[in-house]
């Protein structure tokens, strides 16, 4: 099992920045690919971006491509999520996942086993 936090959401104006962290426990953190996707009322759970066990492979959504940088720190348990230039379409709420795997699958949401309780986003214009 794994459990995770979501932190560091909140209220951004256009073409600011927010970093968003999910600290992870239970089961070797690096044992596992972690992403982030996100919710909009209305619209099903989208990909954001994901990292592999190590950092060295990482995938972003066209959305976000070049905005937002994805992270980790295995010594501290934690991904981050840097998000800069953001837009009012970036409002959601924000969900940390794990895999059970150590290396990036596809981007669909059935790919990961664990997720956060998420964390609120919203990008005034």
């Amino acid at each position: 099992q794994v459990q995770l936090v979501e932190s560091g959401g909140g209220l951004a104006q256009t073409g600011g920045s927010l970093t968003l962290s999910c600290a992870a426990s239970g089961r070797t953190f690096s044992n596992n690919a972690m992403g982030w996707f996100r919710q909009s009322p209305e619209k099903e759970r989208e990909f954001v971006a994901h990292i592999s066990w190590s950092g060295a492979m990482r995938q972003y959504s066209d959305s976000v491509k070049g905005r937002f940088t994805i992270s980790r720190d295995n010594a501290k348990n934690t991904v981050y999520l840097q998000m800069n230039s953001l837009k009012p379409e970036d409002t959601a709420v924000y969900y940390c996942a794990a895999r059970r795997e150590r290396y990036l699958g596809g981007s669909s949401a059935a790919e990961y086993a664990y997720w956060g309780q998420g964390t609120q986003v919203t990008v005034s214009s």
